[in-house]
């Protein structure tokens, strides 16, 4: 697909993260865009096209607009959700509000869970776990039959997977809240999605918290212990369910030493009971 041109001077900077900088249009107050960084060509793309298949599905998200590109960087355009705030900028400017915002964030996960898809549309999570394994170089033959097996053995289902649930991808403006960064959206078994919950509340180390969500790890851990309950049923103890969602938490090593180049070992700690 070819790539709309646009001039970077339509546009004002409004914020930027790992993956690139945001923008809102100048004159038109229903636009924004998100240019990534250079070199990266076909990952928004696909984000694009992924934004659009997820939107269809009636899943609250911003509505994806062109394939962009200011003739260096590519990017995507969305229509703009006006004075949006993210759920963990709304935590850590509200610390008082953690479990408010703590629940709201896991009726949205449960809401987004129950969700069916058509498999031909999407991608397994199984699949996309199996391929990251057998590309990562950090494990041993060992190890990553054991992580296979895990992964081999969890629950089937076509329900939706966000791909990335940090508490940051999910923004509310006006009374409505909506899903963002979409690119690794696709299906199978909830817990594979949560286990990112529990890696960016609990596992992460107090800088990277800091430095990403704006908070004390005090207050992310907060947030994973009323989420929890929140999510899983009251009835069920805390430690009851930490254990059943480490080895989901650890299974996000493999993405992140994909793109970190070395081994997690905070991460990989999750693992410890299945390898």
């Amino acid at each position: 697909m070819e790539a709309l041109k646009i001039d970077l001077k339509d546009y004002v900077h409004s914020g930027e993260g790992a993956n690139g900088e945001s923008f809102n249009h100048r004159t038109n107050p229903d636009i924004m865009m998100k240019l990534y960084n250079p070199g990266k060509v076909q990952q928004p793309l696909d984000e694009m096209l992924m934004a659009r298949k997820v939107y269809e599905l009636g899943i609250p998200t911003p509505e994806p607009g062109e394939y962009v590109t200011d003739g260096v960087r590519y990017g995507i355009r969305f229509r703009r959700i006006s004075g949006k705030v993210s759920y963990s900028r709304a935590t850590a400017d509200n610390p008082e509000k953690v479990e408010k915002y703590a629940s709201e964030f896991a009726r949205m996960c449960l809401q987004l869970h129950k969700v069916h898809v058509d498999p031909a549309d999407f991608e397994n999570v199984k699949d996309r776990y199996y391929r990251l394994l057998e590309e990562n170089p950090n494990f041993t033959s060992a190890q990553k039959d054991a992580i296979g097996k895990f992964i081999s053995d969890a629950p089937d289902t076509d329900t939706a997977i966000h791909g990335d649930l940090q508490f940051s991808n999910l923004i509310m403006a006006g009374g409505k809240n909506y899903f963002i960064d979409l690119g690794d959206f696709c299906y199978g078994y909830n817990l594979f999605d949560v286990g990112m919950v529990y890696l960016c509340c609990c596992v992460s180390d107090e800088a990277f918290i800091k430095e990403v969500f704006h908070m004390p790890k005090s207050l992310s851990t907060k947030f994973w212990e009323y989420f929890a309950p929140a999510y899983f049923g009251k009835d069920r103890p805390l430690k009851d369910i930490t254990e059943e969602i480490l080895p989901y938490a650890g299974l996000k090593t493999l993405i992140v030493e994909r793109d970190t180049k070395c081994p997690m070992p905070e991460m990989r700690a999750c693992l410890k009971g299945i390898i």
